[in-house]
């Protein structure tokens, strides 16, 4: 019986983790306020919904490997959102090279 209450233990809380892999992922706290030009250096971004697993509603920014919870209130934090979509969950458009590309292309053709 001794050894059989920390195994369970254990078996549980793996189990937990595999079911639910973000559960230690969500901010728990946030921030009201953003540094002065930390936006400028945010690789990408997360907006973490108030549901499910997470109880509170964030923008998570990722900097150089560290993340920062900030508040999605934020009027600047907003805004910079709005310009910089295709930086949300990592994506990155390649808009610049797909255009340059068909440049290229009608140029050959007109040749």
């Amino acid at each position: 019986l001794v050894l059989f209450i920390p195994m369970l233990f254990l078996t549980l809380l793996l189990l937990f983790l595999a079911l639910f892999p973000g559960a230690f992922n969500c901010c728990m706290k946030i921030s009201d306020v953003i540094p002065k030009g930390i936006l400028r250096r945010v690789e990408r971004f997360e907006i973490q919904k108030a549901d499910g697993l997470c109880h509170l509603e964030a923008v998570i920014l990722f900097i150089q490997g560290r993340k920062f919870c900030v508040s999605p209130q934020i009027r600047k934090v907003k805004k910079w959102m709005k310009k910089n979509k295709q930086k949300i969950l990592g994506k990155k458009t390649h808009s610049r090279k797909q255009r340059r590309t068909k440049i290229i292309k009608k140029k050959e053709k007109k040749q």
